[in-house]
């Protein structure tokens, strides 16, 4: 019997890295589930369905055609990086609008997972960052919510709200949502700032769940992501490729 994982990468704030991290979490988690890992692109901007190497106004379908149309997934037909993906593109942005009236909108992305559930060990959900409609769709859909946090003062006073809306949803559309943990990224130790971030970061939100090593700032994943490549495959050496490993490993344990 498969043990589904469907993690939602969530935060309200935008430029906290978690497209990157969607990506590649999912490479290495296919490193031990290869074609059993599903990135699922919930974002208008697209920048997931690019970053895998898709041109997003070139789809003819997409999420939006599952979510709206109530469509059968759009799974694209080849395996990128070891990955299935089910892409995104701006016409997302009117899903917003369009499921207004619509009866039981906030299982529109659940419901469309269904069938899918015996194919894959994990699901990654790459949230817009806003609390839309589309990530209540993402929320609800999850058996967990991994949230990246930028080491910075005003991206951390904003997990506030963002914890709210998680608990909000417990409490009526999703109540067995687990939070998968913390990732504090784009941390760079040199600043006394962000030192002590990463130190409230840990010390408030650790009770809660799993804070994980921080991802470092470094070039080098906008150089991975404008090579379209998870950055194992860019720059295997690079420190921040063994931290990725660590949490995808602890992943593993989620329950």
């Amino acid at each position: 019997m498969v043990v589904n994982r469907i993690i939602a990468l969530f935060n309200q704030s935008g430029g906290v890295g978690k497209t990157t991290l969607t990506m590649n979490l999912g490479y290495h988690l296919a490193q031990h589930h290869p074609n059993r890992v599903l990135l699922i692109d919930m974002d208008p901007q697209a920048s997931l369905t690019t970053f895998m190497g898709l041109e997003p106004e070139n789809l003819t379908k997409t999420v939006y055609e599952a979510v709206v149309g109530e469509e059968p997934l759009p799974i694209h037909p080849e395996s990128i990086h070891g990955l299935s993906l089910v892409p995104s593109n701006i016409n997302l942005s009117a899903a917003e609008l369009e499921l207004v009236a619509a009866l039981m909108r906030e299982m529109r992305l659940k419901d469309a997972l269904s069938p899918m559930l015996d194919k894959y060990d994990f699901i990654l959900i790459d949230c817009p960052p806003s609390l839309g409609i589309l990530s209540v769709l993402s929320l609800v859909a999850a058996t967990h919510v991994l949230v990246p946090i930028q080491c910075q003062f005003k991206s951390f006073q904003g997990t506030d709200l963002l914890l709210n809306t998680v608990a909000t949803l417990r409490k009526a559309a999703n109540r067995t949502l687990g939070i998968a943990g913390f990732v504090p990224t784009l941390y760079d130790g040199r600043t006394a700032q962000e030192s002590r971030t990463l130190k409230a970061i840990s010390e408030q939100l650790s009770p809660l769940a799993t804070v994980y090593e921080p991802i470092p700032r470094t070039i080098a994943f906008p150089d991975a992501s404008e090579a379209r490549l998870p950055l194992a495959l860019s720059n295997r050496k690079h420190p921040a490729v063994a931290v990725l490993e660590k949490i995808s490993l602890s992943l593993e344990n989620l329950k």
